[in-house]
């Protein structure tokens, strides 16, 4: 019997999920506890990846990356893998069915970034399509239990969710990206130069994403929708602290949630959730 090494395998994504992301993790607390250690998996699956372009710098990242790809490919068809997180992931890849079209689409996201990017449009759509968008559509197919007509009925609000809360990262972490990093992921603007108004642009982008995944979110099953939620709600607070810094402010700085506040946060969401206000 498997079961004790699946076991330990969960408790790893979740030990990853908890080390990487205090956020992410509270948001999980809001969900049903049967898609808790699916969730964990996901997000451990996806950092590991991000974890490989993103911080392994004295290592070789394209063969790292190439490596887990395999590794990936050869847990989802074995229906085991050595490495726990990927163990995990596959439990939940074979379990829900998700598309191995969306697990092939975020690893192309990653390996763009190993390399200089200069994007365009489309490169920045397909980029966000791969690191955040189909991450969105992998938990929804958990959060609707594999039922394919909900799955359709929610699927644009879920895309969009994901597109607001990577450009927010984007604006979060572009001092980061810029300048530890030399990425630049928004198409035609010089970082250099940031302006106002170019940023005013991008957020005006967000807000509207935003707008458009609450529809979603107030019509996900109860189990996961008070988890989603508190997720929004963070980011939403996060982007609102954004919009106050000026272009100059944000390539200077990082801006940041405190714990204190994601908690109180989290208490709100919690209220809203609980008495269907959302």
């Amino acid at each position: 019997m498997k079961i004790i090494y699946d076991s330990v395998s969960a408790q790893c994504s979740k030990v990853v999920t908890k080390s990487y992301s205090t956020s992410f993790s509270l948001g999980i607390r809001f969900l049903n506890k049967r898609h808790r250690d699916a969730i964990y998996a996901i997000y451990g699956f996806v950092r590991l990846a991000d974890e490989i372009v993103d911080s392994f710098h004295d290592y070789d990242k394209a063969t790292l990356l190439y490596k887990f790809k395999r590794d990936c490919e050869e847990a989802i068809h074995d229906k085991i893998s050595l490495n726990p997180i990927l163990n995990a992931f596959q439990q939940v890849v074979n379990q829900y069915k998700i598309k191995k079209e969306l697990i092939e689409l975020f690893l192309e996201s990653m390996e763009m970034d190993l390399h200089q990017q200069k994007y365009t449009p489309e490169k920045y759509d397909r980029y966000i399509l791969g690191s955040a968008q189909v991450v969105g559509l992998m938990c929804l197919q958990v959060f609707v239990d594999g039922d394919s007509d909900n799955y359709e009925r929610l699927k644009e609000p879920a895309m969009k969710l994901g597109s607001a809360f990577q450009k927010v990262n984007f604006l979060r972490d572009v001092k980061a990206d810029f300048y530890s990093l030399s990425r630049n992921y928004f198409p035609d603007i010089n970082l250099s130069e940031f302006s106002i108004a170019e940023k005013l642009v991008i957020e005006n982008q967000i807000s509207a994403e935003f707008d458009a995944a609450l529809y979603g979110i107030k019509a996900l099953p109860k189990s996961s929708r008070g988890g989603v939620y508190l997720a929004y709600v963070y980011y939403r607070a996060l982007f609102e602290k954004i919009k106050k810094k000026t272009a100059t402010q944000i390539m200077n700085e990082r801006v940041r949630i405190s714990n204190s506040h994601k908690f109180m946060l989290m208490f709100g969401s919690a209220l809203k959730s609980r008495y269907n206000k959302i």
